[in-house]
């Protein structure tokens, strides 16, 4: 699968330098929800990557947040996410990536996620590791959730649904040694999958968001479930990922604050 893994990592670059060069351009946003938005440039990094695949790939299937992607049967899968960290993009705020993961029979064999502002390029690939730039990485070493960075996110509908997080993140800020809201959940789990983060958790995130994090994390050696410590899919609706000597501590947490309360 070496061609696969290269030709991925090229369409990410790529796609990435697009986003990376009109940063600070003025951008054409469209709203998919009250603070769910898409630009213009969400769609044109999709199309980059969708066309390079179609192009080199043409049988296999593509799954792509800001289209309906195709279906032709095929045992391969892309996974697309065009622009992790929209909203931070559209802002001019410099946090966001390209991820892409491709699956084989339904298992995730290849990830991606390139951060161009850093020109950083995660890649794993199942049973051979994690890398960043070439350079094998691996999750913390931290063992105390007191002494623990966390990283989170909040759904787009949190002004309409009370399942939105915030008893989540409230109880989890008084565990942690502190928690980090950057805008990408793709970059939180890279994050985590190279010990800069100790431990992610969100609600309502789609394949698109998890895939190559998810594939990340197993191979630099933390441990992914949803939220209560159950098996993880990508139809999971909630997802924990940590460097798994906190991930029975977070998992408590989550837990016990779901008990006196939560509906989620």
């Amino acid at each position: 699968m070496d061609d696969v893994r290269e030709c991925m990592i090229s369409i990410a670059r790529e796609a990435g330098v697009f986003l990376k060069e009109r940063l600070n351009n003025k951008h054409v946003i469209a709203y998919k929800g009250d603070i769910n938005i898409v630009t213009d440039a969400d769609r044109l990094s999709e199309e980059i990557i969708t066309s390079k695949i179609s192009q080199k790939y043409p049988s296999h299937d593509i799954l792509a947040e800001e289209s309906t992607g195709t279906y032709k049967g095929s045992d391969f899968r892309w996974i697309i996410d065009p622009l992790d960290g929209t909203t931070n993009y559209a802002h001019g705020y410099p946090v966001f990536c390209v991820s892409i993961a491709v699956e084989r029979k339904g298992e995730i064999f290849l990830g991606v996620i390139y951060n161009p502002m850093l020109e950083e390029m995660f890649v794993a690939e199942r049973g051979k590791g994690a890398f960043l730039n070439g350079r094998k990485i691996s999750v913390s070493s931290t063992a105390d959730l007191t002494r623990s960075l966390l990283a989170t996110g909040f759904p787009y509908d949190i002004r309409d649904d009370e399942n939105n997080n915030i008893n989540y993140f409230s109880g989890m800020a008084k565990k942690a040694q502190a928690i980090r809201r950057a805008g990408s959940a793709a970059l939180d789990m890279a994050y985590i999958a190279m010990g800069r983060f100790d431990g992610f958790w969100e609600l309502k995130l789609m394949p698109w968001d998890t895939a190559a994090g998810w594939l990340l994390i197993h191979e630099a050696g933390g441990i992914v479930t949803d939220i209560y410590g159950t098996t993880f899919s990508l139809t999971s609706p909630h997802i924990l990922a940590t460097n798994g000597k906190i991930h029975r501590e977070m998992v408590n947490v989550l837990q016990k604050i779901n008990s006196f309360g939560s509906d989620i």
